[in-house]
């Protein structure tokens, strides 16, 4: 995931996994005489680091932050899963192309915020839901297309119930492997969504909190994609936690976590920290550490104890220098080249941070253009020149699934939107053998667009992870009832307060 350019070692994943290094071997003497974070850069520098986060992978070359995991590919964030591609954020599922946050799944395509569904072609925010194509927010339904608000319903054709054998001669009619077809079915859909009945947030099982897409939750704010959470704040993508705040991607039985991203299993009392997991007990300012105990400022260390700055010490000199080095921080801070303050309670300083503006998820959350981006003092990674020639335009693809030949896996396409976007496209994309197979299972037509264009249109559909919400008055007609939403009041859909989308679709 480091690009050539960024000053950093980077080991592959079997060096950075085996016992024949040892990160206490880059420690260094605590220095009083200049800033904390000044120190630890230089060892976030030195200390090797993986070219992948990926842990118990098999067949998964190209996936980064993902675990146990087997035939991945670009499908960031995916755990326990099998055979998935161009997705993200997928848990527990298998054979999915083109998905985004699903859980317990398979046979999934363009699928969105859905849990238990299987055979499914763009559905959004479902449950349970079998052989369904372009749903929202459907559940525990079977056989059904082009509905909204459904409730364990089964052969609905457009939010009409028919019988078994009307609805199949119904959908014979609709024929997915035609492109032109399924194009008309997309922007079908997408007025589908508008127009559908919006709950104000997606909160199951929870009690006392405020957010989207939580689960089982108790007191628990401003906190997104969730689920078993208690006493959280402000966290996104966190499964399993308590008492933290300020958190993304963290989770599995932790506790007491604090500003930090990419920590958890079983972690308590980590703060400030990244990539740091794996039964870690009271660690800060950490990076890549794992099954450590007592550590400040380290960087890569593996069971170890009492250590700062990768340099051990007893258990009374650690608990001696920590409050002195708490206290230096403030005393001598950090200045960044824009002039901003690093005390201690601080994150890293961005400047540290091996991934320019555009290389990272905050592009998705926070889409700038590289002016602004480089005037507001951050770095912006020009794309590397292309090499490669397209051999098919996307005029010269057939009309049809049906008549595509195995040769295509051969093939540069090119993109649709021939890098005239603000999607990171990358002009031209190739098929892989086993999408092709799943384009011909699913009776699916080729896609028109590049796998980075294809994700940032999937993601324009989802409420804004930025942890704000809006106070709203719910539209149906005559109810006074009021809500915090994720919702922006200049948002087209029909948004309902808990009590209205209750009788009206539960």
């Amino acid at each position: 995931m480091y690009h050539p350019e960024v000053d950093v070692v980077v080991y592959c994943n079997g060096c950075w996994w085996s016992d024949k290094w040892d990160a206490a071997e880059y420690g260094m003497e605590y220095n009083f005489n200049m800033p904390f974070f000044t120190q630890i850069e230089k060892l976030l520098k030195k200390v090797p680091r993986m070219a992948l986060e990926a842990y118990q992978n098999e067949h998964s070359p190209y996936a980064n932050y993902t675990w146990f995991c087997k035939n991945i590919y670009l499908s960031p964030s995916t755990l326990y899963s099998e055979n998935i591609s161009y997705s993200h954020g997928i848990t527990h599922c298998q054979d999915s192309v083109d998905s985004s946050y699903i859980l317990n799944s398979q046979l999934c395509y363009e699928c969105q915020d859905c849990q238990k569904c299987s055979n499914g072609i763009y559905l959004t925010d479902c449950r349970e839901c079998i052989d369904c194509a372009f749903l929202y927010d459907c559940k525990g339904c079977k056989d059904c297309f082009m509905s909204s608000n459904l409730r364990n319903k089964s052969y609905v054709f457009r939010n009409q119930e028919f019988s078994k054998n009307e609805y199949g001669q119904k959908m014979k009619e609709i024929q997915f492997g035609d492109r032109a077809t399924f194009s008309a079915c997309v922007v079908e859909y997408e007025k589908l969504r508008t127009s559908a009945i919006h709950r104000f947030a997606n909160l199951f099982k929870t009690t006392m909190s405020t957010g989207n897409t939580l689960i089982n939750a108790k007191n628990s704010h401003y906190c997104f994609m969730g689920d078993n959470l208690e006493n959280v704040k402000y966290a996104i993508r966190a499964i399993e936690i308590k008492d933290s705040a300020d958190l993304y991607g963290v989770g599995n039985g932790a506790e007491l976590l604090y500003d930090s991203v990419n920590v958890g299993y079983k972690d308590s009392l980590v703060r400030l920290s990244t990539n740091t997991f794996e039964d870690i007990q009271d660690a800060t300012y950490c990076d890549y550490c794992r099954t450590s105990q007592n550590i400040f400022g380290c960087v890569g260390l593996r069971r170890k104890q009492f250590y700062i700055l990768n340099k051990q010490y007893t258990k009374e000199q650690f608990y001696g220098i920590v409050p002195k080095i708490i206290e230096h921080m403030s005393n001598m801070p950090y200045v960044d080249k824009k002039g901003m303050v690093y005390k201690y309670g601080e994150f890293f300083p961005t400047e540290f941070s091996p991934f320019s503006y555009n290389e990272s998820i905050a592009q998705e959350y926070y889409p700038r253009t590289e002016q602004k981006i480089v005037g507001e003092g951050f770095r912006w990674r020009i794309q590397d020149a292309k090499e490669y020639q397209i051999t098919k335009q996307q005029n010269e693809l057939p009309d049809n699934i049906n008549q595509v030949s195995d040769s295509i896996i051969q093939e540069t396409i090119e993109c649709s939107h021939k890098g005239l976007c603000d999607d990171q496209c990358t002009t031209a994309f190739k098929i892989i053998d086993s999408e092709l197979q799943f384009y011909r299972r699913m009776n699916l037509p080729l896609p028109q667009l590049c796998p980075n264009c294809r994700h940032y249109h999937r993601i324009k559909y989802r409420n804004p992870l930025n942890v704000r919400l809006w106070h709203r008055k719910c539209m149906n007609l005559g109810c006074t009832n009021e809500f915090e939403t994720s919702y922006a009041p200049d948002r087209p859909e029909i948004i309902y307060c808990e009590q209205c989308y209750n009788a009206e679709v539960a």
